[in-house]
């Protein structure tokens, strides 16, 4: 059996944003309460459904759950503005492992904590288009479950076709995104440290590899035989 489908985390797994996204997260809400964001509280979050994110981070301060709404709304104009003004890239060499999987016949799908309104401004910053550069994109807001829970993982082997768990493989730079790959039951779990996390961080999670970055993956396949026979 081989790989039919690499489902990818977006930022810190391909896309380069400095950490940003958790930047705005924490001021946004400090902002909307007054209070400090510990350092432990929000690692929890990350690789989360942002929308859950900030409820949660809300609720962790003894804030009002139902402000939800109007804080993720302000997350989402500050983190598009810092995007606006600080476009993010690609991570190197992961445009070009991408194509390569996707020539060699393995499906690549994305899938993320940003809500659709977020995620899709940022693939076309990047000069991504769903169907030209990757096969699907899912995110938190066409879910049920945020990660650690498999529903997104799941969701972008429905988007794709693939019924079989062990032709999945998921990469992300969380143990958020190690818990969702593994509550998928799919063959690999790849962490990478272009994100969040560094090796030590992520190899105390669950997983099946740890990688400097996304774009070592076609060589992970190539060197375990995993590709589609041409």
């Amino acid at each position: 059996m081989t790989i039919a489908l690499v489902t990818l985390d977006m930022a810190g797994t391909t896309i380069a944003e400095e950490g940003t996204v958790y930047r705005i997260l924490k001021s946004t809400v400090e902002e909307a309460t007054g209070m400090q964001i510990p350092a432990a509280e929000l690692a929890k979050w990350s690789g989360t459904s942002k929308h859950a994110a900030v409820r949660g981070l809300l609720e962790a301060l003894g804030e009002d759950g139902t402000r939800a709404d109007a804080v993720f709304d302000d997350f989402k104009a500050s983190l598009q503005a810092a995007y606006a003004a600080e476009p993010p890239t690609l991570f190197p060499g992961v445009r070009e492992a991408v194509a390569e999987l996707r020539a060699r016949g393995v499906k690549v799908a994305l899938q993320t904590g940003y809500s659709r309104d977020v995620a899709e401004p940022l693939l076309q910053v990047v000069g991504w288009a769903v169907g030209d550069d990757v096969d699907a994109l899912v995110t938190s807001d066409q879910v049920a479950h945020s990660r650690p829970a498999p529903d997104l993982i799941l969701a972008t082997m429905a988007a794709t076709g693939i019924a079989d768990p062990a032709q999945v493989l998921s990469a992300g730079d969380t143990a958020n995104d190690l818990g969702a790959g593994t509550a998928a039951g799919v063959r690999y779990v790849v962490g990478v440290t272009t994100g969040a996390y560094t090796a030590d961080d992520l190899a105390r999670h669950p997983h099946t590899h740890i990688l400097g970055s996304a774009a070592e993956i076609p060589g992970l396949l190539e060197a375990a035989g995993e590709f589609p026979q041409a």
